[in-house]
């Protein structure tokens, strides 16, 4: 769907301006029409025009003067300016005022739909500058999706044919599963590749400030809010919005984002300019959607909106044969940053055998434990399992060492893990702060405290 030009035309002379309006709506616009300065500006505070067509010489508020009023009410908007009173000053001051160029009436229409298309193109141009900056600044789209298994085979091909389509998707699974890859994933096979994919934690925010984060807000729109915000709707025109954890979304937000979704309209906070844009929505749950509109959590008018196409991602206990190339891919990946090792046979058993309620987060998170406690440059599982063994039979053979971890005080485990670091780290200082997730300040005064050094 093509976000369609919405056109102003201010003009005092009736017939002129409804000539004028009738041709641009044959020219396929969406054009609005205004017989005076102060009602364009009403209508510019309700609706947000990429183009104004303004006549210079109105009664009362003339077109110059609107034409910087509604610069500072709509920055972007580009004005051309008509006059029956060409003069240069006249022509040089709509200029300097942010006009974009100007016509003498008794103006030529076909001129006229050249400088109108040009603005256009001025704007897209600048807006679309405005979203790569905005996107580079975000969090990068390169994606990997490791596996062999069956169930992923089926999964990402169904992805691929989903993502010729421009209907909404949700995306279920386990937190950890790499629901957000799926959606990239959907992005980058999809004809929106090359716009922006934007992402958010619909649990991560307070209410308030979820809405503001999603649909923008006007300057003085609530405490705090000293410029006005451009939202995450906006910043994902023609590309695609990813809402994680939609179940969590507060009920009064899922309202406004049903009505995003049934027409690509929405309003900044505290802002009464309808605005629209063409995004494709991708949301990601792990809860059971249908129970939570049971418990009157989830609305389910927005649950059959986002539910036209459905993707499940299986947990990772049941793709277990993919845990050996998940576990190296983490391995060189931290490696690059830790130090080069390798994982003992008796390491990818014990992964293999562990049930993974953190599914795919989780093996990362063991596999970077395992390449930090390892004394050596083999991995064994006691350096990813330190204290909670994975079978049976290495329970039996480390029980005494296991109680001998539950015995320590927590101030000692944290002593021993800190020193642990340190010599991983050949006492590189700020890299153990890095690691230890400290400031380097902290780190110093814990080895003060601990009075550790090197050995």
């Amino acid at each position: 769907m093509e976000h369609m030009i919405q056109i102003l035309v201010v003009d005092d002379e009736e017939d002129l301006l409804q000539l004028l309006v009738q041709r641009l709506k044959r020219k396929g616009y969406k054009v609005d029409g205004a017989l005076s300065g102060e009602k364009s500006l009403k209508m510019m505070k309700e609706k947000a025009y990429d183009v104004g067509i303004f006549d210079i010489k109105m009664p009362g508020m003339d077109g110059i003067e609107l034409l910087k009023v509604a610069k500072k009410l709509v920055p972007d908007i580009e004005v051309i300016m008509l006059t029956g009173h060409g003069t240069v000053e006249t022509a040089i001051e709509a200029m300097k005022s942010g006009a974009y160029d100007y016509l003498t009436k008794p103006y030529n229409l076909s001129e006229l739909d050249v400088i109108i298309q040009k603005a256009i193109e001025k704007k897209q141009l600048f807006e679309e500058n405005q979203r790569l900056k905005e996107v580079l600044q975000s969090e990068g789209s390169q994606f990997e999706i490791v596996g062999e298994h069956p169930k992923l085979k089926m999964l990402l091909e169904m992805t691929k044919r989903v993502s010729k389509s421009h209907v909404p998707v949700l995306i279920e699974g386990e937190s950890g599963t790499g629901k957000e890859l799926i959606a990239r994933a959907l992005h980058a096979w999809s004809d929106r590749a090359n716009q922006p994919f934007i992402a958010i934690n619909s649990g991560a925010l307070m209410e308030n400030l979820l809405e503001s984060e999603l649909f923008g807000h006007a300057k003085g729109a609530f405490t705090g809010a000293v410029t006005e915000k451009k939202g995450l709707v906006e910043m994902a025109h023609k590309g695609t919005l990813f809402l994680d954890e939609i179940g969590e979304m507060p009920l009064s937000l899922q309202v406004k984002l049903l009505r995003f979704l049934e027409s690509g309209e929405f309003r900044r906070v505290g802002d009464n300019q309808l605005r629209k844009v063409d995004v494709r929505l991708v949301a990601a749950t792990n809860r059971n959607l249908e129970k939570e509109i049971e418990m009157g959590n989830f609305r389910e008018d927005l649950y059959f909106r986002l539910n036209v196409m459905k993707l499940v991602v299986p947990p990772l206990r049941e793709r277990k044969s993919d845990i050996p190339l998940l576990a190296q891919y983490f391995l060189t990946k931290y490696q690059s940053l830790y130090g080069e090792k390798q994982l003992s046979n008796e390491a990818l058993q014990a992964l293999s055998h562990y049930h993974f309620p953190g599914n795919i987060r989780e093996l990362s998170h063991l596999i970077e434990r395992g390449v930090l406690l390892s004394m050596g440059k083999m991995i064994q599982s006691s350096d990813i399992f330190p204290h909670s063994l994975n079978s049976v039979e290495e329970k039996k053979e480390r029980k005494e060492e296991v109680a001998t971890h539950t015995m320590i005080s927590l101030e000692e485990l944290e002593r021993q893990h800190i020193e642990r670091v340190l010599k991983e780290c050949d006492w590189n200082k700020t890299k153990a702060a890095q690691i230890l997730g400290i400031s380097l300040r902290n780190l110093y005064r814990k080895i003060e405290s601990y009075q550790l050094e090197p050995k």
